[in-house]
């Protein structure tokens, strides 16, 4: 009975050694705190944003975009919404269909697809405008206007004392800082509900004339990536004010075709006086003064909120966010990693619940700069969004896939106009779902299968049947074109992929097959479409089951997998050792299948680690590799991948991803960051025991509560 009772007092011991780690209460207010980012020196690559997920606005060291210029080639100082768009006029008339050219991808017929590269000059023309249109709009800047005794306008290097924290509890920036003597404080907010920032402010140069607050208004530039402002066009658009009264204006903004509102208010005596063009000015009569700025596409109301009552539900809204979903403490742990690592996380889960929590899929840069001239990019959405999931706010991800069904027929047209069933998803796009031209965007097919893992994702948590219905038209559609896609190789028995530009971008889509990650993606996506029709009440497709069964396993040599079962030459060119290694998302995105086997998968690992061209990846190829380090049951290597020290895996004092100087934020690295840790933590569908993505070597102790396994 001794030995019985001990044994049983042993099992309540471990047992609660177990909850204490994977569940043990977490004072989440004492963790989200200590990882507040604390300013107190001018750097371009560190202004702090405040946002909702629709709309953000981000501001250097005065709290607010005073100097714009300064930061443009660092972190741009943006306000951007997902609703602000702008196109050109199109005087010359383009039409996409001018940018297809048709291609034998060995499917016995000819598909056409919208590029840029052409000897036609026309064509060219047409691609190169279509695919800059539409852009996203920089909405405008607002800022201190500082000048000195003879009224000329000072730089940032006349700032001094600069003590600037973001309290990510309650989503208030609060600046402090020096100029000609003088101190000036500013608290920043953004409305949890609406396009709208407040700021509380308070200087003695307000009295004196030399602070005033700025309202300056671009014309977009339509280039690729930048901050996106062209202050040498003011002819080409008019801000007007059309109503103004006690305590508040509405201005007008008209470019082109594009038109939108901005409502200032304020408290207190002040008056808004146009400076020139696109420039206004609120002066203040005392030293303390409150306002706020609604952007909006619609003409706006007169109601007004005061700052308190805003930051009243900014507060309110950024406890319930970090008191619900998913959390990590990593505080007692001694790997001395682990604080980094926290930092990345905290900060990750801000900034992506800012950028990337709207109704359209976001741009890499979500909504600080242009990249790609503000277009969303499909095949990045899994990184954008698959963190909700697990983290526990699945309401986030599922927000932005209502968007799907809005540019279906454009997917379907696409699909049907190459000879495909089913849709074909885009890969380069804007609210419209039109497929911007490009040498190698419209041959990607990894973007498929996301809507299936996103969606199934989403009835992981909720299994209901009102989920199988809302969601099982896309699925099975995305699901028709997949199958549609593969190529019977009737010597081999067997399907293969071909025809495509794989997620390592560095093959030709007329010469490249079997692709691994595609693969497994094709296996997966099909596997788990077959449940949805079940679930529906539907039998078994035939067709997809025969796929499934006969789809092409990876291709190997000497021991370790191929990029594709075209490049033979994988470990002899450095080509397909740069760019993604997305054959180890082969098992570490994407569960077990068929189609490898674990040995060579954990030898392609050890290889990638050791030799592969590290200074040409992306940032979500080091959570990608640490996943399938996860997977194969090497917990210390994924790890060392997930905190790699390498320039694309920067993460800068804001919490951003940074890669290079054209995208110094890149949010697919954050997201990638919060889904790998959370499978580390919470393991995946056959992991067995607690935490089995970090190392059990005494130096890791991962408290974590609310989140999800991943499959």
């Amino acid at each position: 009975m001794k030995k019985l009772a001990i044994y049983l007092f042993l099992i309540l011991f471990c047992r609660a050694g177990l909850d204490a780690t994977a569940n043990n209460a977490i004072n989440r207010h004492q963790v989200v705190e200590r990882n507040n980012p604390h300013i107190s020196a001018v750097d371009t690559l560190a202004p702090l944003s405040v946002g909702n997920g629709t709309f953000a606005y981000t501001v250097d060291i005065t709290g607010l975009q005073t100097f714009p210029v300064h930061y443009r080639l660092g972190v741009p100082l943006g306000t951007q919404s997902q609703w602000g768009w702008h196109s050109f006029p199109n005087t010359e008339n383009y039409k996409l269909e001018e940018t297809f050219e048709e291609y034998d991808l060995g499917r016995r017929r000819l598909e056409s697809y919208p590029i840029v590269s052409s000897q036609d000059k026309r064509h060219r023309d047409a691609a190169n405008f279509l695919r800059a249109d539409a852009h996203r709009l920089h909405l405008g800047i607002v800022g201190y206007e500082i000048t000195d005794d003879k009224q000329r306008t000072v730089g940032s290097d006349a700032v001094s004392g600069i003590d600037q924290v973001l309290d990510l509890w309650k989503g208030i920036i609060s600046s402090r800082f020096q100029v000609f003597g003088k101190q000036v404080t500013t608290e920043t907010i953004c409305h949890p509900g609406k396009d709208m920032i407040a700021a509380k402010v308070s200087s003695a140069l307000f009295k004196e004339g030399k602070l005033k607050i700025k309202l300056h208004f671009p014309y977009p530039t339509g280039r690729n990536t930048d901050d996106p402002c062209d202050w040498n066009a003011p002819g080409k658009h008019i801000t007007q004010i059309t109503e103004q009264g006690d305590g508040y204006a509405v201005l007008e903004r008209i470019l082109d075709d594009t038109k939108y509102y901005v409502r200032v208010n304020w408290t207190g005596k002040a008056k808004l006086n146009k400076k020139e063009d696109h420039y206004f000015v609120l002066v203040p009569e005392s030293a303390d003064l409150d306002f706020s700025v609604l952007f909006s596409s619609e003409k706006p109301d007169r109601s007004s909120e005061t700052f308190g009552q805003t930051i009243a539900e900014s507060s309110k809204h950024w406890e319930n966010y970090w008191q619900n979903g998913g959390f990590i403490d990593l505080g007692e742990s001694k790997d001395s990693r682990a604080k980094e690592l926290e930092r990345r996380i905290i900060l990750s889960q801000y900034l992506m619940a800012i950028q990337c929590a709207g109704e359209v899929p976001p741009q890499e840069t979500g909504l600080t700069y242009n990249s790609w001239y503000g277009k969303f990019h499909l095949e990045m959405h899994w990184w954008h969004g698959v963190h909700f999931a697990l983290w526990n706010r699945t309401e986030l991800l599922e927000k932005s896939l209502d968007w799907y069904s809005t540019v279906l027929e454009e997917a379907e047209k696409t699909a049907k106009r190459q000879g495909f069933e089913g849709v074909r998803w885009m890969k380069m796009t804007d609210l419209s779902g039109t497929e911007s031209p490009s040498d190698v965007g419209p041959f990607l097919i990894w973007q498929q299968p996301h809507l299936i893992y996103m969606t199934e994702l989403i009835y992981r948590q909720r299994q209901s049947p009102e989920i199988i219905e809302k969601y099982k038209d896309i699925v099975f559609k995305t699901a028709d074109f997949m199958a549609s896609f593969v190529t019977f190789d009737e010597e081999n028995d067997r399907y293969m992929l071909k025809g495509l530009i794989a997620a390592q971008e560095v093959m030709k889509a007329s010469e490249t097959y079997n692709t691994p990650f595609e693969l497994s993606y094709w296996h997966y996506g099909l596997s788990v479409a077959q449940q949805w029709r079940e679930r529906a009440g539907l039998g078994r497709n035939e067709k997809w089951d025969d796929i499934i069964n006969k789809l092409s396993v990876l291709a190997a040599k000497d021991g370790l997998y191929l990029a594709a079962e075209s490049a033979p030459e994988t470990y002899s060119d450095i080509r397909y050792t740069s760019d993604h290694m997305s054959v180890l998302g082969a098992f570490g995105i994407l569960p077990e299948n068929r189609l490898f086997e674990k040995p060579v998968m954990k030898n392609t690992l050890d290889w990638v680690m050791k030799n592969w061209n590290w200074d040409r990846t992306w940032g979500w190829d080091f959570p990608m590799t640490a996943m399938c380090a996860a997977r194969l049951g090497e917990p210390e290597k994924a790890v060392d991948a997930l905190l790699m020290d390498q320039r694309t895996n920067t993460y800068l004092p804001n919490g951003h991803n940074y890669q290079n100087s054209i995208l110094r934020i890149y949010l697919p690295g954050n997201g990638g960051l919060l889904t790998t840790v959370a499978m580390m933590a919470a393991g995946w569908d056959g992991s067995q025991g607690d935490t089995p993505g970090f190392p059990k070597n005494g130096n890791w102790v991962v408290k974590y509560e609310g989140i999800n396994r991943m499959p």
